[in-house]
């Protein structure tokens, strides 16, 4: 079993800059892929970064690529996601996950989720 806990979230004018933190325990996160995804209200949740523990490629949807970045740090058993040029589209709350095997944007696909941190930004 992995458990997640999100940090970091906030209000944030738009165009500034946030880092959200996911701190894993239970077991290592060394062989899990890790992503993000958002849910707005009324919404589904989407996609937003992931992660691959088998080669560290990085993945990203057009609406967040060139000014979002997901990193983790195996050693502290963290994974991050660094948001830069913030929207108020980019207003949800954002949730962390692990799953085993490459990297999808499939929610169903992950296995073990956090409970999720909100950001809010202003316009």
């Amino acid at each position: 079993q992995v458990q997640l806990v999100e940090s970091g979230g906030g209000l944030v004018q738009a165009g500034g800059s946030l880092r959200i933190s996911c701190a894993a325990s239970g077991r290592s996160i060394r062989r899990y892929t890790m992503g993000w995804f958002r849910q707005a209200p009324g919404k589904e949740r989407e996609f937003v970064a992931a992660i691959s523990w088998i080669d560290g490629n990085t993945y990203y949807p057009d609406s967040v690529k060139g000014r979002f970045t997901i990193s983790r740090d195996n050693a502290k058993n963290t994974v991050y996601l660094q948001m830069n040029s913030l929207k108020p589209e980019d207003t949800a709350a954002y949730f962390c996950a692990a799953k085993s095997g490459s990297a999808t944007p499939v929610m169903n696909d992950y296995d073990y989720w956090g409970q999720g941190t909100q950001v809010t930004v202003s316009s």
